[in-house]
């Protein structure tokens, strides 16, 4: 299914229920809720929380990730946007913004130095500039 096929379903569905007759508030507090639930999973695949199985656990986030999916739709078409246009447009966007790849490669570098200096002053390191490697899976930065 492409992205307008499924918000024109998902329009029909909602107005067979008379559920298009909600705020944009309404719809957008939903929306953040479920953020809200992808962000509790980040903590656990991040260690801040314990972790369900890893499968359990995949489970859940693509639920909540559909539920964000399901309310950012909503809000569009409640606005009159067609998605898979304003997602051609932030393509387009990106495009123009970062169009040298290696720029991009090195703008991701800094990134991840500026972030083990973050992590070593909150640990309380005593050389904060030295960094860190370890992600989370076993990933080399």
């Amino acid at each position: 299914m492409h992205i307008r096929e499924y918000q024109e379903w998902l329009e029909a569905w909602d107005k067979a229920r008379g559920w298009e007759r909600v705020s944009l508030s309404h719809t957008y507090v939903h929306a953040t809720e479920e953020l809200g639930e992808v962000g509790r999973l980040i903590l656990q695949w991040e260690g801040y929380k314990e972790m369900p199985d890893p499968e359990v656990w995949r489970a859940q986030m693509t639920e909540e990730l559909s539920d964000v999916m399901v309310f950012l739709m909503k809000l569009a078409y409640q606005c009159g946007i067609d998605m898979d246009d304003a997602v051609q447009a932030g393509r387009a966007k990106a495009d123009r913004r970062n169009p040298n790849l290696a720029e991009g490669s090195l703008a991701l570098e800094n990134y991840r130095q500026r972030q083990a200096a973050l992590f070593d002053k909150i640990m309380g390191s005593d050389d904060a500039s030295a960094g860190s490697s370890s992600t989370r899976g076993g990933e080399e930065s």
